[in-house]
């Protein structure tokens, strides 16, 4: 723990994915569609779907220990775990269960539900227990296993979405990188997204009856929710840039939440920015929810593509609904 206000530092990162690989053309000899149909529409390719012994909390953990090795830290040293998943291995929380397989001890942890906005509301979370002094090495991880909720014969949804995990460290410092952040909410729209509870009457006495049902599966307005990324995303990006005193040409990099490459490229063409500063990776990982941006932001940073003092703005926008957009540099 440190005393008064400090920065907030971006200083490793990491990720995890499973073996398993469905492409498109084997989507395709399960539902009506085909390669041609999924990649011209959405610019995926393929996704990963973790089998009945992988987890969360295993793809969870490998994500955090990667960027705790990548910020040259131990478990020990960290004091806090967020997780940002809407598909957690235990409906009371799986950050714990994180905790305990890296073996972090010290480290308080939690889960944080904002579906794919989840990432960029967990780093924001995270920067405030760090600037006031209360923790100093937190490790932000987004995770989900979405392939769980999936109705597998509604080609809208089925051909989206893939299971990973990707995880930072930030850490207090002297100067703050986390530069400009805004986040915003819209329950009215709720139905156009959603992971609903399906409740069932369970009798327990003449009189008296109780819930005991589960989850349905995603479900999805897709032309709504397309509407409102490409209006949202691109003004909450201009409002950070806006409140850190910046310009969309100061950015180096722009990782969006991977959820469709037509969102991608309207944005980057509403903010002007040349196609070579926009990060994508959906075609290999589809839409892994909260794990989307910390996902490629490792890829790009392991590559090299992302250098200490580079500036990343980073966007998440999905159920909810929710958006939001931060704006780091990355490195001390």
């Amino acid at each position: 723990m440190i005393k008064g206000e400090a920065g907030v530092a971006f200083i490793g990162s990491g990720s995890a994915q499973v073996e398993t690989v469905l492409s498109n053309d084997m989507l395709s000899q399960m539902v009506e569609t085909s390669d041609e149909w999924i990649s011209t529409r959405t610019g995926i390719r393929q996704r990963h779907l973790a089998s009945m012994n992988e987890s969360l909390t295993e793809l969870a953990a490998q994500a955090a220990q990667a960027a705790i090795s990548a910020a040259n830290l131990a478990p020990d040293d960290i004091d806090l775990i967020i997780l940002a998943t809407s598909t957690p291995d235990d409906l009371f929380g799986t950050a714990c269960q994180v905790q305990a397989a890296i073996g972090a001890n010290r480290a308080v942890a939690f889960d944080l539900t904002a579906a794919c906005s989840g990432f960029v509301f967990g780093i924001v979370t995270a920067a405030q227990f760090i600037r006031t002094g209360t923790y100093q090495n937190v490790v932000v991880i987004g995770a989900d296993l979405l392939s769980r909720w999936v109705d597998w014969q509604d080609r809208t949804t089925c051909v989206l979405f893939g299971d990973g995990a990707g995880a930072v460290v930030m850490q207090a410092c002297d100067r703050d990188r986390l530069l400009g952040f805004e986040m915003h909410s819209d329950g009215s729209m709720n139905g156009c997204l959603r992971l609903a509870y399906q409740p069932e009457s369970n009798a327990l006495m003449d009189g008296v009856t109780s819930q005991q049902g589960t989850f349905k599966t995603i479900t999805m307005n897709g032309r709504e929710v397309y509407r409102f990324a490409v209006s949202r995303v691109p003004e909450v990006l201009e409002k950070t840039l806006f409140h850190a005193g910046l310009a969309a040409d100061d950015i180096d990099w722009l990782i969006l939440h991977q959820a469709n490459q037509r969102i991608l490229d309207a944005v980057a063409k509403r903010l002007k920015l040349p196609n070579d500063r926009v990060v994508s990776n959906m075609a290999k990982h589809g839409n892994t929810s909260a794990a989307s941006i910390p996902i490629a932001l490792d890829e790009w940073v392991r590559t090299g593509n992302v250098k200490p003092g580079h500036k990343i703005a980073i966007s998440g926008f999905g159920a909810g609904l929710t958006w939001g957009a931060a704006l780091l540099e990355w490195g001390l």
